[in-house]
C-alpha cells in the first residue's frame, strides 16, 4: 500500500505526533533494523516519509509493531503473525480463524517441547555415563560420532 506524496519536514513530523525510527524502536522494544524488515516484509505498512526522506512513524504504526513484538514472543512464525495480522485488522474476521491458527501453534510448541525434552534426556543420560576425569573415552563424544541410522 503506497501512502501519499511526503508533505513533512522532519521537525514538523515529530511535532505533529510522529516518531523516527530510533523513537519507534525505544517505544516498542523493536530494534531499527527489525522496523525496517517488518516493512520489507508487508508485515508493517509503507510508512510516512518526511521530504528529507526519512521514515517517520505514526502511533498506530507503533501499535503494529507491539502487535509484531508480541507475536513473536510467544513463537509464531512470521507468515503466523501475517496471517494474526490480516485477521486483527479485518472487523469481519471470525474467531474461529484466530482460535485454529492459535491451537495449531499450540500443537506446534507440543511437538518442540516433547523433542527438547528427548534431547535433554539424551544428554542427561551421557553426561551420567561420561566420567569426567583424566581418561581419554567419553561416552558423549562416542555417541556423537556415531553414524545416524538410515
Amino acid at each position: 500500500m503506497r501512502r501519499s506524496k511526503p508533505t513533512l519536514e522532519t521537525a514538523e513530523a515529530l511535532s505533529s505526533g510522529y516518531h523516527n525510527i530510533g523513537q519507534a524502536a525505544e517505544a516498542t522494544g523493536v530494534t531499527a533494523k527489525m522496523i525496517r524488515h517488518y516493512e520489507s516484509l508487508g508485515l508493517l505498512s509503507r510508512v510516512e516519509r518526511t521530504l528529507s526522506n526519512y521514515r517517520i512513524y505514526s502511533d498506530r504504526d507503533l501499535h503494529v509493531l507491539r502487535f509484531i513484538k508480541r507475536g513473536r514472543s510467544l513463537g509464531f512464525s512470521m507468515k503466523e503473525i501475517e496471517a494474526l495480522l490480516g485477521l486483527w485488522q479485518n472487523s469481519r474476521r471470525k474467531s474461529i480463524e484466530v482460535r485454529r491458527l492459535a491451537a495449531r501453534h499450540i500443537e506446534e510448541l507440543d511437538a518442540k517441547i516433547a523433542e527438547m525434552q528427548g534431547m535433554r534426556d539424551t544428554l542427561t543420560h551421557l553426561v551420567g555415563a561420561c566420567h569426567g576425569d583424566h581418561r581419554p573415552d567419553c561416552p558423549i563424544l562416542e555417541d556423537l560420532g556415531r553414524s545416524p541410522l538410515v
